[in-house]
């Protein structure tokens, strides 16, 4: 009787630990499914900028309004939907990107097979793009463009040894990203086929933004250095607005 307890504790056991498994990681991924394009007339946005500040806290932006006055106008005078977003853990660059530009949380399996070199494939943002623009880490957007249909993505980074977490001051970073950025719209101007690619339609702008995080890790939030930086991120997203503003007038971009 003793032993037929001892059999039925370990199945029990078993069985609790595979219903964990079976529920909390499987795979988000849908195999197999096909492609709907908008049917329900035409799209309100020609094209989609995209910028990510990774390591910008919610709280550090919340608690300096006068860093941000830019992006807090917006806010305050409605001039676009806002909210906070709750990290999922794993807390890394990937799996939070993942769910920006494809909708769901990293596949679980991608742990086991490395987040980095061998990434689980899957459909994104940027894949259904007609062409996507993308400029920042050397660490980052080699991750999306890989699994990118060749000719979808084009991605410019800086060199891997800026990304120095005992740097004086990361900002640079951010604003290597928005200067390329203003100097490939001023060489569009002068170049037929690259302003005739820009104005059409599904394309995708990301800005990759790692002076935070950089300054985040090597500093803390609550820095100056880090909350400097967010001033230069308000000040390089009006900027870009601007930019985009004044190269298409057509109030056809939706960030």
């Amino acid at each position: 009787m003793q032993k037929a307890l001892v059999c039925l504790g370990c199945f029990v056991h078993l069985l609790l630990l595979y219903a964990i498994f079976d529920i909390y990681y499987a795979s988000p991924l849908v195999k197999s499914a096909r492609a709907h394009p908008p049917t329900n007339g035409a799209a309100p946005a020609r094209r989609l900028a995209l910028l990510s500040a990774d390591g910008l806290r919610a709280e550090s932006f919340f608690d300096h309004p006068e860093k941000a006055p830019f992006l807090h106008s917006i806010i305050k005078e409605g001039g676009g939907a806002w909210g906070i977003s709750r990290s999922h853990v794993p807390t890394e660059s990937r799996p939070g990107h993942v769910a920006l530009i494809a909708g769901f949380y990293e596949d679980v399996s991608a742990i086991t097979r490395g987040w980095k070199a061998n990434p689980v494939p899957f459909d994104s943002l940027f894949n259904r793009s007609r062409t996507t623009w993308a400029w920042g880490s050397p660490d980052i957007l080699p991750m999306f463009a890989e699994g990118v249909a060749e000719g979808h993505m084009h991605s410019v980074t800086y060199q891997s040894e800026n990304e120095d977490f005992a740097s004086g001051d990361a900002s640079r970073l951010d604003t290597w990203v928005f200067d390329h950025v203003h100097d490939f719209f001023e060489s569009a101007r002068n170049n037929s086929a690259l302003h005739t690619a820009l104005h059409q339609d599904r394309i995708v702008f990301f800005l990759h933004l790692l002076g935070l995080d950089t300054n985040g890790h090597g500093y803390n939030p609550s820095s100056s250095q880090y909350l400097n930086n967010i001033a230069v991120v308000d000040e390089g997203i009006r900027n870009f607005t601007r930019l985009l503003a004044d190269f298409y007038q057509d109030d056809k971009t939706a960030f």
